[in-house]
């Protein structure tokens, strides 16, 4: 059976459909090098992964189970490219590390497709406002799938499904944040109650419609356990209580451009330390 997937580059959507399920990873590689002129080994093909893992160049396509025309974004940069940005100034014989010029191509390219989606979004899509910015608050954008409400679980009620701690946490953020709610559906976000609650509210909420694939290697997103299984992990989850003190903690910070969320609760319990 014929495999076909569309590459995503510089900008540009390249449609391959010459592999067959027998072919390998590598032989995807060696074709995507042919089109755009990137080399297997400075490729980097994001979401390409078998069993939670990136795929390995030798793994055949057809374990990947890719639907037909599914589009993965490369990273990577063909050498014609490299050799300019690679080539020490003149008058200077410092030793330029090449991964981390890739890397700088690579974020420029990204920044520049993210920012031309975001352009996109914002023509088409209308924001409604439920509550006006207040002047010197930051914003916080909270998934609500699996970070404030287990949504596949079987429950009576949505109250059955919201995460522990829920309003206080809000209550807490709020003090510091202007709050967004981002979900699929915007029902997720009514049964929970957040829209009426005294104790805070929220900014706006972004449905399936303001939803686009942004790649943040660096910053801006923190990520915590998810909650599922809401019946069996309600009475020990206390995520979001540890969540408000971290969001508390960095309010203090000017500038929020030298964290790594990635490492919140290490950050977490170094200052709880001191």
């Amino acid at each position: 059976m014929s495999v076909s997937v569309i590459i995503k580059w510089g900008g540009q959507e390249y449609s391959i459909s010459s592999l067959s399920e027998e072919d390998t990873v590598m032989d995807l590689k060696q074709s995507i090098k042919s089109l755009t002129g990137v080399l297997p080994e400075r490729q980097k093909l994001l979401g390409l992964k078998i069993k939670g893992k990136p795929a390995e160049d030798e793994v055949k396509l057809g374990s990947l189970k890719l639907k037909p025309n599914t589009k993965i974004m490369m990273m990577g940069t063909r050498e014609e490219s490299l050799e300019d940005v690679l080539a020490p100034p003149p008058d200077n014989d410092d030793v330029v590390n090449d991964f981390d010029i890739e890397e700088e191509v690579i974020e420029v390219q990204n920044r520049e497709e993210n920012l031309a989606k975001i352009a996109r979004r914002v023509k088409d899509y209308k924001v409604e406002e439920l509550n006006p910015p207040r002047e010197g608050k930051r914003l916080l954008v909270l998934d609500v799938d699996y970070t404030l409400f287990d949504h596949k679980s079987c429950a009576e009620t949505g109250q059955e499904l919201m995460r522990p701690f829920l309003h206080e946490f809000l209550t807490s953020a709020y003090e510091d944040y202007d709050i967004v709610i981002w979900c699929k559906y915007r029902l997720h976000s009514l049964e929970l109650g957040v829209t009426e609650n005294p104790s805070y509210k929220i900014t706006f909420m972004l449905d399936s419609g303001a939803m686009i694939t942004v790649h943040t290697p660096k910053r801006g997103v923190v990520e915590i356990r998810p909650f599922m299984k809401a019946h069996l992990n309600r009475e020990k989850d206390r995520e979001l209580s540890k969540l408000a003190q971290y969001l508390k903690e960095i309010a203090k910070l000017e500038d929020f451009s030298g964290l790594n969320h990635k490492h919140w609760e290490r950050y977490l319990s170094k200052r709880q330390q001191h």
